[in-house]
C-alpha cells in the first residue's frame, strides 16, 4: 500500500468516526433513532465493501506474484538446461 492510499483510509476512517458520533447523538436523544440506525447501518456496510474489495485486490497480486515467479523459474531452469548443453 502505498502513502497516497494509506491518506484516503486514513481520511475515510476519520469520516466514519465522525458520522458514528453523530448517530450515537441522535440516538441518545431519543429523536431520529430511524436515522440514526440508518447511518449505522450505511457505514457499516460500506466498511465491509471495501475490506472485502481491499482483500480482493491483495488476494489477486498474491495470484500473480506466484504465477510470475514460477514462470520466471521455470524460465531459468530452461536457461540452465540450454547452457549445460
Amino acid at each position: 500500500m502505498d502513502t497516497a492510499e494509506v491518506r484516503t483510509w486514513i481520511i475515510f476512517y476519520l469520516i466514519s468516526f465522525v458520522v458514528l458520533l453523530i448517530t450515537l447523538f441522535f440516538t441518545t436523544q431519543g429523536f431520529m433513532i430511524g436515522i440514526g440506525l440508518t447511518m449505522i447501518i450505511l457505514v457499516m456496510g460500506i466498511n465491509f465493501v471495501l475490506i472485502r474489495k481491499e482483500i480482493m485486490k491483495v488476494k489477486s497480486k498474491k495470484e500473480l506474484m506466484k504465477k510470475l515467479s514460477k514462470k520466471e523459474v521455470s524460465d531459468d531452469k530452461q536457461e540452465k538446461n540450454i547452457f549445460d548443453n
